[in-house]
């Protein structure tokens, strides 16, 4: 018999095991300063691609007053309690309407967290006789509502159609043994690789196949879409989202999540989601911010507009550079290079201490071994010198990287 902490310290897991050479830098850094295109790293000011403040409302002067007053006014801890025995207000309630009317559903819930609650979102649409399919490259928190789930699930190949229909298949004849019903789960906005979810072609299959469709709108609500309003939005078919959910990490610069849909659909979640029934309830500081930069959204289009500017402005210059920045059709920006990890720490040193570029970096075993992904987010807080300053640090990287002046300085890594 084993014990449970010796195999913690044999395998530290795929990301644990660089932690001797990555941690305090790759992994854990310590951005600091106000939240904008400009921050602190290491004691330096460094343009700043890794924080999903999309429409540069963390640091909005409006927001930050309503912030300041509702902390004075509530505290932190108010309301205490789970919404369903002491946690539940009217402002709640303002809220919820508020953002119903927004994405154009009937009803709309507010939760405390996102990522718990997509999961309890999952684990409480479905029982034991009915079947999941979701995309293969959904984020960690579908994947872990997912493993909740005690009947059948299958995943299908990302955004490929054909892939999603197989496995329609597959479930319908299943369900069509256990009395059970189907539900397929894409994401809005793939937020690794900036691709939005093929939903327009994915309702087209409920003219075939009898399913729910839940949509995990993270990246997508805020900056996609006329009004903002998100992916459905965007490709026109927001109607045929029977669950929509959002979170308030990114563009709306807070925390917490909301989802919406039928008003009897969410009345069942409000009452069976159970990182919702057995937890705080959304702080009230929290909830009174997050109705002001909702307000924002809806009356200040030229914040989206600015956004979207700085997109262009910045897939654009890559593109013109020759740059590979896959399929994206979002604000999230990928960078694909060639070479190997150590070769993308000494790459990404090299961009925060000489160039004063700061971006997140993505290698195997999350992307293919031989791939670099160095990820940037423009939000409507960057510039134009600061999309200027970027492009040529980028260009001077991979000058290097195709010269192999990387591959010999991570020879002389120590690992």
């Amino acid at each position: 018999m084993g014990d449970l902490f010796d195999r913690m310290r044999r395998d530290r897991g795929p990301l644990g095991k660089w932690a001797n050479v990555a941690e305090g830098y790759f992994a854990f850094p310590k951005l600091e300063g106000q939240i904008s295109n400009r921050m602190k790293f290491n004691g330096k000011e460094v343009i700043t691609w890794s924080v999903n403040d999309y429409l540069g409302l963390a640091n909005n002067d409006e927001v930050r007053k309503v912030d300041a007053s509702a902390a004075k006014k509530y505290g932190s801890a108010y309301p205490m309690g789970a919404r369903l025995m002491s946690g539940h207000t009217d402002l709640h309630e303002k809220l919820q309407n508020e953002l119903a009317k927004f994405v154009n559903k009937e009803s709309a819930y507010v939760l405390n967290f996102g990522y718990q609650g997509i999961m309890s979102t999952i684990d409480s649409l479905v029982s034991k006789n009915d079947v999941i399919v979701y995309d293969i490259d959904s984020h960690a928190c579908i994947i872990d509502g997912v493993r909740l789930h005690m009947g059948k699930r299958f995943t299908y190949q990302h955004n490929d159609i054909a892939s999603l229909e197989k496995n329609l298949n597959r479930a319908t004849k299943i369900v069509e043994n256990t009395g059970g019903g189907i539900l397929v789960i894409s994401e809005g906005v793939f937020g690794m690789r900036g691709e939005q979810g093929k939903l327009k072609e994915i309702v087209n299959l409920k003219k075939k196949y009898k399913f729910r469709f839940l949509v995990d709108d993270a990246h997508g609500f805020g900056t996609l879409g006329n009004t903002g309003s998100g992916a459905g939005e965007e490709q026109g078919v927001q109607d045929e989202i029977d669950v929509y959910f959002a979170t308030f990490a990114k563009s709306i610069a807070s925390t917490g999540a909301f989802i919406a849909g039928e008003k009897d659909i969410i009345d069942f979640l409000k009452y069976n989601m159970r990182s919702q029934v057995f937890a705080k309830s959304l702080q009230m500081q929290l909830v009174e911010g997050v109705l002001k930069r909702l307000e924002l959204i809806k009356t200040k289009p030229e914040i989206k507009e600015k956004l979207w500017a700085n997109v262009n402005k910045l897939q654009n210059g890559l593109k013109e550079r020759g740059f590979d920045i896959g399929n994206t059709q979002s604000c999230v920006t990928p960078v694909y290079l060639k070479g190997t990890v150590l070769e993308a720490m000494v790459l990404v040193r090299d961009l925060r201490e000489n160039h004063k570029i700061f971006c997140s970096i993505v290698v195997y075993p999350v992307i293919p071994k031989g791939l670099i992904l160095l990820r940037l987010i423009p939000t409507a807080s960057h510039n134009f010198d600061d999309i200027k300053e970027t492009l040529n640090a980028f260009s001077a990287i991979r000058d290097k990287l195709l010269s192999g002046t990387y591959r010999k300085e991570s020879e002389k890594l120590k690992i």
